[in-house]
């Protein structure tokens, strides 16, 4: 011990505690126990204390009613102050402790709602007119194509799609004779680096990736709440580049950890979904809930809030089974048994759930996303190398596993045939890239569909209107209509020719805004070029390109090697 006090002390500790914040008076601490708000004595025994919602030996009282965050304390200590999504919360500790006031605390009570904070943004949309002209146009309309076509896009909605459209004058016109339009990729299953916490960067590469590779909307179904919201709504203002994201936020956990949900009463399940909720999700990721009810109770709560359910099985052949049986939304990633007989597949298909089977990482069997590394060089690929650093890329590409193909046959792809078999008796199978690979992996997956089996117009409609439809976006995304969004991806090469010509895209656009899909500059009616990313920035960073490098060690060298 230091006798001038600067030593380090833990005056407590906690098994799902966190966040602990001391009044300024250092006579109370607030903290959070799984997900719920606390306020306890602060107590000074000069040894550490183990401190948790079931703390007996000295005061802990619950002031939330289903969360809380961003605790902080009034300059007199008097209050504690939090957040829950948009409503800013008060607690007066004299109405709590019935030893500040004289009065029994029993007259608390957690408040239902607290201020409303009020901030509104206006959310971006461009404006013009843009019409795409002469193109091949796979409409997501059913079966339709389109030769020789015209979409018309005014601001961020379609307005018309055919042919002899009329084409207003001013508008921008982009000649896309030779090439084929299709609506944007949306990705049912795609984790985009929202786990961390503390600053948003400016530029999220893996944003930036994906929209070169034509992905307009992602569906994160698990990530950190906090993060993954507040950047969906600066993509939403405009402040941010990216696609629309959408997401579950934290996943409702069932196994052990200081951010698990337990759920033992539909009450427990109902506060779990508020808090997602309260944030902006629409969908929950239930996970790992051990008992069934539990599952069920989820399940409940969501359809009484409106919510949809995208639960993951954990390579758990009959917990999937039984959550087709209970009505979930989705079954994420695959079921870890392949082939599929026609037992399940007749279950699957008398049900509404949809499948979204990540054959980038398959259960059960060797992943697909070891097929591309092996037969493809992504460390070359150009428009990779513009938006992801060679940090990241190289690591992951360079150094690859070399696998006979019996083990593709046998692992992803014999998972692939069964999603054939399901999306021919009507059970509607979506393409999800879980993030393994920034945008080119929402191609791989197209592309392993088509490997199963799928023609290249159903291995297309898993990345567009299936997805829709099974996340209840189909109003506004999905097919190229008119009154939709635009969301619009413009390749040099007919995909129904070739499913990897999916990797030409010329142009993308999201709600309306055009890139080119080389370097993502906006062009259409606005010129606004790419900055650059921290890597480019920075020549001494870890992210400094190979080509660089090597110019850089060449220059005035003259042995000829350089």
């Amino acid at each position: 011990c230091k006798l001038d006090g600067t030593d380090e002390k833990i005056h407590l500790k906690s098994t799902y505690g966190g966040q602990f914040t001391v009044s300024p008076d250092e006579n109370w601490i607030a903290f959070i126990d799984l997900w719920e708000v606390y306020i306890a004595a602060f107590p000074q025994t000069g040894r550490t204390v183990d401190i948790g919602s079931g703390t007996k030996d000295f005061p802990v009282k619950i002031v939330s009613k289903d969360a809380g965050i961003n605790l902080h304390w009034s300059g007199d200590s008097k209050q504690l102050h939090y957040t829950l999504g948009p409503q800013y919360y008060t607690i007066n500790l004299e109405e709590r402790f019935d030893f500040i006031a004289n009065k029994p605390d029993s007259l608390f009570k957690v408040p239902e709602n607290g201020i409303d904070v009020g901030l509104e943004i206006t959310a971006d949309k461009p404006n013009g007119w843009i019409a795409f002209t002469n193109a091949r146009i796979i409409t997501m309309k059913g079966n339709e194509i389109i030769e020789n076509g015209t979409v018309l896009v005014e601001d961020n909605l379609i307005r018309a799609v055919g042919k002899n459209i009329a084409i207003p004058p001013g508008a921008k016109r982009i000649d896309c004779s030779g090439k084929t339009i299709l609506p944007g990729f949306i990705d049912a299953h795609g984790h985009c680096g929202h786990f961390r916490t503390g600053l948003f960067p400016q530029k999220h590469y893996p944003y930036y990736a994906n929209l070169a590779f034509g992905v307009t909307t992602m569906h994160d179904p698990s990530a950190n709440t906090e993060t993954v919201f507040g950047q969906s709504e600066l993509l939403k203002a405009g402040l941010m580049v990216g696609p629309r994201i959408f997401s579950t936020g934290t996943i409702i956990y069932g196994a052990d950890g200081d951010f698990k949900a337990v759920i033992n009463s539909i009450d427990d399940a109902r506060s779990a979904l508020r808090r997602t909720k309260a944030f902006g999700a629409w969908s929950v990721k239930s996970y790992n809930q051990p008992r069934r009810e539990q599952r069920q109770m989820i399940i409940q709560a969501a359809r009484e809030l409106g919510m949809e359910v995208v639960p993951e099985g954990g390579s758990t052949f009959f917990l999937n089974l039984s959550m087709i049986l209970d009505g979930h939304t989705t079954i994420e990633h695959n079921l870890p048994v392949a082939p599929l007989y026609n037992d399940v597949i007749q279950l699957w298909k008398n049900s509404t759930t949809a499948y979204t089977p990540t054959l980038i990482v398959n259960y059960a069997g060797m992943s697909g996303e070891y097929y591309w590394y092996q037969h493809t060089n992504v460390w070359e690929n150009e428009k990779l190398l513009h938006f992801v650093p060679r940090s990241d890329l190289d690591t992951r590409s360079r150094h690859r596993e070399m696998i006979p193909e019996e083990e593709y046959e046998m692992g992803y792809i014999t998972t692939s045939k069964s999603a054939k078999k399901l999306q021919d008796v009507g059970v509607v199978v979506n393409m999800g890239a879980h993030g393994q690979r920034d945008g080119m992996g929402a191609h791989w997956e197209i592309w392993m569909m088509q490997q199963g089996g799928m023609s290249n117009h159903e291995a297309l409609q898993t990345a567009t209107i299936n997805p829709a439809k099974s996340l209840g976006l189909d109003k506004w995304i999905g097919s190229i209509e008119a009154g939709k969004l635009a969301d619009i991806i413009v390749m040099d090469k007919n995909p129904l020719e070739n499913i990897r010509n999916t990797e030409s895209i010329r142009y993308t656009m999201v709600n309306g805004r055009l890139y080119d899909a080389a370097q993502l500059n906006e062009i259409g009616n606005y010129n606004k070029p790419r900055t650059k990313f921290y890597w480019e920035l920075n020549k001494n960073a870890s992210g400094l390109s190979w080509h660089d490098q090597t110019e850089e060690e060449g220059q005035g060298c003259s042995c000829g090697k350089h």
